[in-house]
């Protein structure tokens, strides 16, 4: 909010009017329930921020935050959230549409959207164009046009499209952007989720190449944001614990290393693969 203009005032300009229309629903709710006594203790403890309540601006009853799968993106694209992109079918619409829905998603919900399997899905088209084994080839020219691109640069291209879109202003949400999550998996993690998972086209996720990619995207955007102020992804690395240390060490060294370079990212410890993490559930 720090540069304002009309679209900013426009959504600014009428908080406080949302704010107790709000809080107005929820006082009825609460006397319906449990007495106006109660009501009013909840006002009370409101205005001596005894208790918080998240975006008390946004439509009563608008959801918060959402963790959602992608897996009917790869199937209709966002044509059945009312889009116009359809399946993507390579690497670039696939990072075009991927964009245009976090937005579209984005729009329907107060708080953040996190797409745990981004990675995982992204590594499936990078292979559908360049191979199973990419990953060992990052300093192939891989580009017949005149900028020759190397994998590893057509790659980091794809990261930057849409990281850098993603930090738009977003109009739908009075010209802030999307607040976006996404989630790493070490190689326990990675088979408790995705062991029994198929692609469209009937093929499996590579746990080598998206171990690969995770590590790419992780050193790329610690990188970057020594140069642009990047606020989103917000990431959550998730590590299975046996109780009494990681199971996966590569992955836990690799998390260490990240740290000590810098990079700023939340790690889920569990000890069994029943969840993801992160401020979404």
């Amino acid at each position: 909010m720090e540069n304002k203009n009309i679209a900013t005032l426009e959504t600014e300009i009428y908080k406080a009017d949302a704010v107790a229309i709000n809080r107005l629903g929820m006082y009825r709710k609460l006397q319906e329930m449990y007495g106006t006594n109660t009501a009013e203790e909840y006002l009370r403890q409101l205005e001596e921020h005894e208790l918080y309540r998240h975006d008390e601006v946004g439509i009563l009853g608008k959801p918060y935050c959402a963790s959602v799968t992608l897996y009917p993106f790869l199937f209709y694209g966002n044509t059945c959230i009312g889009g116009t992109s359809e399946a993507p079918k390579n690497l670039s619409s696939f990072c075009g549409a991927f964009i245009n829905l976090v937005f579209a998603l984005a729009s329907q919900f107060c708080g953040a959207i996190s797409t745990p399997e981004f990675l995982s899905y992204m590594d499936y088209f990078i292979r559908k164009e360049y191979g199973d084994d990419y990953y060992q080839r990052p300093d192939e020219v891989v580009d017949l046009s005149t900028r020759h691109r190397t994998m590893d640069k057509v790659i980091t291209d794809a990261f930057e499209q849409v990281v850098y879109s993603i930090n738009q202003p977003a109009a739908a949400r009075g010209n802030q952007s999307c607040f976006w999550n996404i989630a790493y998996f070490d190689q326990p993690y990675f088979y408790g989720m995705f062991e029994s998972f198929f692609f469209p086209d009937g093929t499996k996720m590579h746990w080598e190449s998206v171990s690969w990619l995770q590590k790419r995207f992780m050193r790329w955007f610690n990188q970057e944001r020594k140069r642009k102020l990047l606020t989103f992804p917000v990431e959550t690395v998730n590590l299975l614990d046996n109780g009494e240390d990681f199971v996966d060490q590569e992955w836990a060294d690799f998390v260490a290393e990240m740290w000590a370079e810098g990079h700023s990212f939340f790690v889920y410890r569990s000890d069994s693969v029943d969840s993801l993490a992160s401020c979404c559930r």
